[in-house]
C-alpha cells in the first residue's frame, strides 16, 4: 500500500497582485493630488487677487514659529534652573546635615565678691539683680536727700519696690535704728509695695522684730548671694510669702 505524501508550503509564501489593492491605493493617491492642486489654486488665486493676505500669512507663520522656538527656549532654561536649583538643594542639605551643632555651656553658678564693692557700687549690683530678675523702671536713687531709699524699682507683677542698701562687714549688725530710719519713709514717702533692706552683713534680733512688725524684708549676706546666684528668692517673692503666711494665720485665728 502506497502512502499519500503532502507537500508542505514554503515558509514565505509570495502574494501575488491584487489588483483591488492597487486599484484602491492609486484612487487614494489622486484624491489627495486632487485636493493639493485644488487648494494650490485657491492659493495662486489669492495672491492674484488679495497679495497682502500673503504677507499676513507669511508674517504670521514666521512668528508663530519663532514663539515656539522662544517657548521651547524658555522651558528648556526653566528645567535647567529647576535642576540647578534642585541641586543646590540638595548640596545645601548635606552640608547642614553635615555641620555639629555645638554644645551649650552649662549656667555657671555667679559669684560676686560684694565686700570688695564701694556702697554706690553695692547700689548699683543690687540695681542690676533686680533688673535681671525681669524689674522694670529700675533706677538708684542713693545719694543726699534719698531719704532711705537707694533703689526703686517695679516688679513683674506690678508691685513699687523699695530697696534700702547697707553694705556693711561681717562685724557690723544692721541694728533696730537703721530699720526705724528706713521704716519711716519706705512706705509713707516712697509709697511702697515692697520694702526691703538688703546688706553684706546681718541684722540684729531687734531689727528682726522691727521688720517683722512693719513688714520690711530683711535680706542678709546668705539670702543676697542666694539671690545673686539664683538659688534663692527675690525681695519681693520673700514679702509675697510672709504675706500669704499671715494671711493664713489670720484665717486660722478668725476660724477659731
Amino acid at each position: 500500500m502506497t502512502a499519500t505524501t503532502r507537500r508542505t508550503p514554503p515558509a514565505n509564501p509570495r502574494h501575488g497582485f491584487d489588483l483591488r489593492s492597487t486599484a484602491l491605493f492609486f484612487v487614494f493617491l489622486a484624491m489627495i493630488m486632487t485636493v493639493l492642486g485644488f487648494a494650490a489654486r485657491m492659493l495662486a488665486g489669492a495672491v492674484d487677487r488679495r497679495p497682502a493676505w500673503v504677507f499676513v500669512l507669511v508674517v504670521v507663520g514666521v512668528a508663530g514659529f519663532v514663539g515656539m522656538r522662544r517657548r521651547l527656549h524658555v522651558a528648556r532654561a526653566a528645567r535647567q534652573a529647576a535642576a540647578a536649583l534642585d541641586e543646590a538643594a540638595r548640596e545645601a542639605a548635606d552640608e547642614l546635615g553635615s555641620l555639629t551643632i555645638p554644645r551649650q555651656r552649662p549656667a555657671t553658678e555667679v559669684t560676686v565678691d560684694h565686700d570688695a564693692l564701694t556702697p554706690e557700687e553695692f547700689e548699683e549690683a543690687v540695681a542690676a539683680l533686680c533688673e535681671r530678675d525681669g524689674c522694670s523702671a529700675v533706677e538708684v536713687v542713693g545719694g543726699a536727700g534719698d531719704l532711705a531709699a537707694d533703689v526703686v524699682a517695679v516688679t513683674p507683677d506690678g508691685r513699687r519696690v523699695v530697696i534700702q542698701c547697707k553694705r556693711y562687714g561681717d562685724s557690723h549688725r544692721v541694728g533696730s535704728q537703721d530699720l526705724q530710719r528706713f521704716g519711716g519713709t519706705c512706705f509713707t514717702v516712697h509709697e511702697a509695695d515692697v520694702a526691703a533692706l538688703v546688706t553684706t552683713s546681718d541684722f540684729t534680733d531687734p531689727a528682726m522684730e522691727y521688720a517683722d512688725r512693719c513688714g520690711i524684708v530683711c535680706v542678709d549676706r546668705e539670702t543676697l548671694q542666694a539671690w545673686t546666684d539664683g538659688t534663692g528668692p527675690q525681695p519681693w517673692e520673700i514679702a509675697q510669702g510672709a504675706q500669704l503666711t499671715q494671711d493664713d494665720l489670720a484665717a486660722g485665728s478668725g476660724s477659731g
